[in-house]
């Protein structure tokens, strides 16, 4: 062991943190507990009134004219594919570095995903390679906020309008972010987000698509209720019992406690985002001194919301690769992880869609490098003082 270098916990040292620090959570007051409580002693378990006030509100926080509720993020995204009309033999560009859900949920369409590349320095979309990658079968782009930061949307929009393409945004990791000042979910034809509990807030599981297209947010509406023409609460205000199914569609709902929970969380997203943003600058600070720690750029444009914290590490600085860096993290009590593996390498699409190793490869050496960070908005100083000396500590032992 070198000297002057403290014992790594992996090593059989102390560890920075006794408890592990998880790389996110959720935060729940008495304030989000109260109103689940009400919405469970009210009349309407799903399908009820909290359902439409939440609605309303997040599409208010956006900036769009309407919101629908859907029960997870996935469904969200996959709303919004069945709602723009992807069928057998339309394509879809999307980014390798995302989670499966983006390009799954085109396959559940039958239509095909187009894996691009990303940009070097932030992990985004490279609007370069939607021209690339365009055919005569291509219809949209669906373009990943990737951690919270906003894709570079004058160019894509600018590719878009000139090749008639929709755009549709995977805002899962970015509530409350802005590009040019323009809130994200009001930008693209269409934006998914999630409210998974690591997310900005969270409805438990559940997820929301915004848009300013009426005909899209009908198509979606129906689309969460097995396609069926109207809503249980819909007919027992008309006092009918009357419904046909006009579509192939799912049970996508979300229930009436879970928006009542959201309801409250949205009205805390402004100070949990500005939280995010401190812990964002502290960790900048202090990873500018370790040479081996390359934090993802950050565009001027972008107003980023940190739903994840990435560093790269910079491996001609290491004696180590990745994995033995994300263990030895651990070990000292830093639950870090790493997103993604690129979707093109996952053996579904290889095997369905013949995608491999080389096909995106600023994606598949970025992925060798990266490794996700604790980012909540409960995180304590200490909490970020800890990630901080740990990355310091474990850098330094295996430096070159």
């Amino acid at each position: 062991m070198k000297a002057n270098i403290n014992k790594l916990a992996i090593d059989g040292g102390v560890p920075v943190r006794k408890n592990l620090l998880s790389y996110g959570r959720q935060s729940i007051d008495e304030g989000d507990i109260k109103a689940v409580v009400e919405a469970l002693r009210s009349d309407w378990l799903t399908t009820g009134p909290s359902v439409t006030a939440f609605e309303e509100a997040f599409a208010e926080f956006v900036g769009t004219r309407h919101a629908v509720a859907v029960n997870s993020g996935t469904a969200a995204l996959h709303a919004s594919i069945f709602a723009v009309g992807l069928k057998p033999g339309d394509e879809a560009i999307i980014p390798t570095i995302t989670f499966a859900a983006s390009a799954i949920c085109v396959v559940f369409q039958g239509a095909t995903p187009i894996f691009a590349d990303v940009d070097p320095d932030t992990l985004l979309l490279d609007p370069d390679q939607i021209e690339e990658k365009l055919t005569p079968r291509t219809k949209a782009v669906i373009a990943v906020d990737y951690t919270g930061q906003p894709c570079d949307y004058d160019r894509i929009k600018e590719v878009c309008l000139n090749n008639e393409l929709i755009l549709i945004t995977d805002s899962c990791h970015a509530v409350g972010a802005k590009y040019n000042e323009q809130m994200v979910g009001s930008i693209g034809d269409l934006a998914a987000f999630s409210f998974h509990p690591v997310k900005h807030l969270t409805t438990g599981e559940g997820g929301m698509i915004t848009t300013d297209d009426a005909e899209y947010a009908e198509r979606m509406r129906r689309f969460r209720n097995h396609n069926i023409a109207s809503d249980f609460h819909q007919r027992a205000e008309a006092g009918s019992w009357f419904y046909e199914v006009v579509d192939l569609g799912y049970n996508y709902r979300l229930t009436d406690f879970q928006c009542a929970l959201g309801l409250s969380q949205l009205r805390k997203i402004t100070s949990w985002v500005n939280r995010r943003r401190e812990i964002a600058k502290r960790y900048d600070e202090a990873f500018a001194d370790i040479p081996a720690v390359q934090p993802l750029e950050v565009s001027p444009k972008a107003f980023h919301s940190y739903h994840l914290y990435i560093i790269r590490l910079d491996l001609a600085k290491l004696n180590v690769d990745r994995g033995t860096i994300f263990q030895a993290l651990r070990a000292e009590g830093i639950g870090v992880n790493v997103h993604y593996i690129p979707a093109h390498l996952h053996p579904f699409y290889k095997e369905r869609f013949n995608t491999g190793l080389g096909q995106c490869p600023v994606a598949e050496e970025a992925y060798d490098r990266i490794i996700t960070l604790p980012m909540f908005p409960a995180m304590s100083d200490g909490d970020v003082e800890d990630v901080i000396n740990a990355v310091t500590k474990v850098g330094e032992f295996y430096k070159n």
